[in-house]
């Protein structure tokens, strides 16, 4: 508690200052968040309570408003947490939670009693009538297992398939997402859902998907049972014994998957499930804080990033059991509070500027929906959102990722601000991620608020130092501790090109909060038409 206590003083301003550059005060920040004291920043738990009041302590200092609802610091984000106990699982064969399947759950039940449940491999489970594309057919799931591949429909897909193309080709839609799959067996009845893993479709390793320990996190809801009773994956190896053993082949079905001609394919294992489940009622907490504008203050800029990460969970093999996320996305937190002093220090904007510190980011953007449902400032005069989320700490880069190309009017910003660095936009390297899906900027693009996203794993940057080869290494390394133990604060970090982004947001941010601009989204953006229902409240 004492070195908790002196941490707090330190964000108050009543220990020395850290040294007045842009990389050194995001490390002493990030030094700070990934230290053991928060024990891995997860919501509900004591780590939360010390993430929060240091963080509403550092927007004080700036001399910051608070930003929540009714002049608060922060707006309630009231969850449900769950853990999966040891117990049985299994399809014909025992399958082993962690190495075969993982599985959690989300709804607030003690106890998780499934017995020879039928199972249903659905395909991509995709139903998209402005697509032409219904892989259920009609299929019943009520009661039953919905077995998913992850991605979209024309993610492998080869000319021949009349899948290619339709689903923007190897980058992800929604449809794509692990969340709208679990969403989607929820609404066609089905008890349990679950995708088989591939580390291309899915964008990261088996290691990421079993990071949460059993874990999980929701909003509270009215209907509990809006959600899968149990929702989770099946490794592909796993996967491809289970269909092997119903006389299936999964790589011939996956081919399948690809034709709109698909239709659902029962496997004649059974599915059975008896596991307990610890359930936790929790109110976590968004953290905003405000710089309200001088001429527009109705009109607002949001900058946001997610202080959670994932806690404590087993030993490793050093035996360390804090996740402490240090760049994700205790990096990006550090941003944000550098672009709160940056605007704090300056002339007041004409617009309000708001510097967003979401909850429940890794369980599912649990927090940025909550604001999502409960806005503090109204969507349709919200000019844009401009999110940090895990940013490279190997130097200065020739170029920025930009992560869903095509979408809005901000990527033009971003290209003027990087050549104004000197820089240039690259899109990302690896569209099939859907990185753009799953970022906390997402729970507002929905409400057609456009939004720009940074996120270092988007691809390898074009280091000073090295080049690509160079940010393709780095890149590689900071994969193997992604959501891992390992994820910690590093001395040796280089933060010039965390710095140069975090200034990329500075200069958007700036123009957007001090003209009369109001980025749009550009044609074929699914969230065009959401934003245009509003049009005449701005102005």
């Amino acid at each position: 508690m004492l070195r908790y206590a002196i941490m707090l003083a330190a964000a108050t301003g009543a220990t020395a200052a850290v040294a007045q550059d842009p990389p050194a005060r995001l490390s002493a920040d990030v030094k700070t968040l990934a230290s053991d004291s928060f024990e891995g920043r997860a919501p509900g738990t004591p780590g939360e309570t010390r993430t929060v009041d240091w963080l509403v302590a550092r927007f004080k200092a700036l001399k910051l408003a608070p930003g929540g609802p009714n002049g608060a610091w922060t707006q309630p984000v009231p969850l449900v947490h769950t853990r999966i106990g040891k117990g049985m699982i299994g399809a014909g064969v025992p399958l082993t939670q962690g190495r075969d399947v993982y599985v959690s759950t989300v709804r607030p039940v003690a106890h998780v009693a499934i017995a020879d449940a039928p199972m249903v491999f659905v395909g991509y489970g995709v139903t998209a009538p402005e697509r032409g594309w219904d892989d259920f057919k009609g299929v019943d799931l009520r009661g039953k297992i919905a077995v998913f591949l992850v991605n979209d429909p024309d993610f492998e897909a080869t000319p021949g398939d009349d899948s290619a193309g339709k689903f923007g080709d190897r980058r992800m839609t929604y449809y794509g997402r692990w969340t709208y799959k679990f969403e989607e067996a929820a609404r066609r009845g089905a008890i349990g859902a679950l995708i088989v893993h591939d580390t291309p479709g899915a964008g990261y390793g088996w290691a990421t998907v079993t990071a949460p320990a059993g874990e999980n996190y929701d909003i509270v809801r009215n209907d509990p049972a809006s959600r899968v009773l149990l929702q989770g994956w099946i490794e592909g190896s796993a996967a491809t014994r289970l269909f092997a053993a119903s006389g299936l082949d999964l790589a011939a079905l996956r081919k399948a998957a690809r034709r709109s001609d698909f239709r659902p394919v029962a496997l004649k294992q059974a599915f059975s499930a008896d596991l307990p489940v610890t359930v936790e009622r929790a109110e976590s907490r968004n953290v905003l804080a405000k710089l309200p504008g001088r001429g527009h203050p109705d009109e607002v800029v949001m900058f946001g990033a997610h202080w959670d990460a994932y806690g404590k969970g087993s030993p490793d093999a050093q035996g360390r059991t804090i996740r402490p996320g240090a760049n994700d996305d205790g990096l990006g937190v550090a941003g944000v509070l550098e672009l709160a002093g940056t605007f704090a220090a300056g002339p007041r904007p004409d617009r309000s500027l708001v510097f967003a510190l979401w909850s429940g980011e890794e369980r599912g953007l649990l927090g940025s929906e909550t604001y999502a449902v409960n806005p503090v400032y109204p969507a349709a005069k919200t000019v844009a959102n401009l999110t940090l989320d895990i940013l490279q700490t190997a130097g200065p880069a020739r170029d920025v990722m930009l992560v869903g190309a095509g979408q809005n009017d901000l990527e033009d910003m971003l290209a003027d601000a990087a050549k104004a660095q000197g820089r240039v936009v690259t899109p990302e390297a690896l569209p099939e991620r859907g990185l753009f899906y799953r970022a906390d900027h997402f729970s507002v693009a929905r409400r057609g608020v456009p939004t720009l996203l940074l996120m270092a794993i988007s691809g390898a940057p074009d280091l000073v130092a090295g080049g690509r080869a160079a940010g393709q290494a780095w890149l590689d390394g900071y994969m193997k501790c992604y959501h891992q133990t390992c994820d910690t604060w590093d001395p040796s970090w280089d933060l010039r090109g965390a710095a140069q982004n975090v200034g990329l947001f500075a200069t958007i941010g700036g123009k957007l909060a001090n003209s009369r601009i109001w980025p749009q989204w550009r044609d074929g953006s699914e969230f065009k038409s959401v934003r245009a229902e509003t049009v005449g409240e701005r102005r």
